[in-house]
């Protein structure tokens, strides 16, 4: 045979690889390897036919494309990869509770998470303290809020 590999039969080499593209995404979890991982697999039950190693090779890169290319941006949707808000993006669409009149022209207070936050109205709207508001986005170190009202 063109490609034997000493005693270790193409098969072996295909769980191997299948271990290591598992191992490496269980260390990365990037949704990346696992498609090479999956093809490798796939591999495993094809090496039993008769088909020449080179033949595997161009199989392998086949099927881990198409998985890559199909498959990986609905699986990075259903898991939500990438996409967790952190620090201030969080706090868009958190309720706040006004501590300090926020005017048309003036800002004022809002405490939200625990923490005081200046703030100033998108519009103009003028809320009180003590008034419960919704944060629509941060800018700089500013909340820009609304009247929180039923629908919020």
């Amino acid at each position: 045979m063109l490609f034997e590999f000493g005693f270790i039969s193409p098969r072996w080499i295909w769980v191997a690889l299948t271990i290591i593209f598992a191992l490496i995404e269980v260390f990365t979890f990037g949704l990346t390897t696992i498609w090479f991982a999956l093809a490798a697999l796939v591999m495993v039950f094809l090496s039993f036919l008769k088909i020449p190693v080179p033949v595997q090779i161009l199989i392998f890169l086949a099927i881990s494309a198409v998985l890559f290319v199909f498959t990986r941006p609905l699986a990075i949707k259903k898991f939500k990869i990438g996409s967790e808000k952190t620090n201030v993006d969080s706090l868009i669409g958190k309720h706040a509770l006004v501590i300090k009149k926020i005017g048309e022209f003036e800002k004022g207070e809002v405490k939200l998470n625990g923490q005081i936050w200046t703030a100033h109205t998108d519009g103009s709207a003028e809320l009180a303290e003590g008034t419960k508001c919704e944060v629509i986005r941060i800018e700089g170190v500013q909340a820009i809020v609304r009247p929180l009202t039923e629908e919020n």
